[in-house]
């Protein structure tokens, strides 16, 4: 199945983001590449995923909710490589254990100028998360009943690292307001459900 792509990356972008994303020549930013990593397994009778609560620092994504990943480093064989590697550094899911199904579209985010992957890979048991403290402050467990859920989208007043009070669209997971490209990327994660859900 074809993925929904950057349409749906819209539906949860911020206004200013989308007017910064029109106007940048990104070839003259020369973004750095990044991986990150949609991990699903099994909780019970359910189905969950794994975000991230980014550490308090002095950082354009401090205290965020995220995907685990990072930044592409040269001995990564692809991107692929670099969220598995980095979903195991993060949270202690070893790499042997995940099934990477396939990857979606790519984000750009601004602020810090990287160009996001993100891939969609399951384990077949709930993983024994361990945390990276210098990178991970806490590990959100979310049920993929609660992305789906329209009643968890709802707009935000929110003072970002390149603006301040500014509105944007958000998930409520968890009790953890996720927005920016983490919503974006979701975004498609559950455009893609649904239109599964459909056929």
């Amino acid at each position: 199945m074809s993925v929904p792509g950057e349409s749906s990356h819209y539906i949860m972008a911020p206004e200013v983001r989308k007017m910064e994303l029109d106007r940048l020549n990104l070839e003259e930013k020369k973004p750095r590449n990044a991986a990150v990593m949609m991990l699903f397994y099994p909780v019970k009778s359910s189905t969950h995923f794994v975000l991230i609560l980014r550490p308090i620092y002095k950082g354009v994504h401090s205290g965020q909710v995220a995907l685990p990943g990072g930044k592409v480093e040269k001995y990564d064989e692809d991107y692929t490589m670099t969220a598995l590697r980095e979903t195991e550094e993060e949270v202690g899911v070893e790499i042997s254990k995940v099934k990477v199904l396939k990857p979606l579209t790519k984000v750009y985010i601004p602020p810090s100028n990287f160009w996001v992957h993100p891939f969609l890979g399951y384990t077949e048991d709930r993983p024994d998360f361990v945390i990276q403290e210098e990178e991970v402050a806490k590990v959100i467990e979310v049920p993929i009943q609660e992305l789906l859920d329209e009643n968890n989208v709802a707009s935000k007043i929110l003072s970002t690292s390149y603006a301040k009070n500014i509105e944007v669209p958000s998930f409520d997971l968890k009790g953890y307001t996720v927005w920016g490209a983490t919503a974006m990327m979701l975004s498609e994660l559950k455009t893609l459900f649904k239109t599964s859900l459909e056929l």
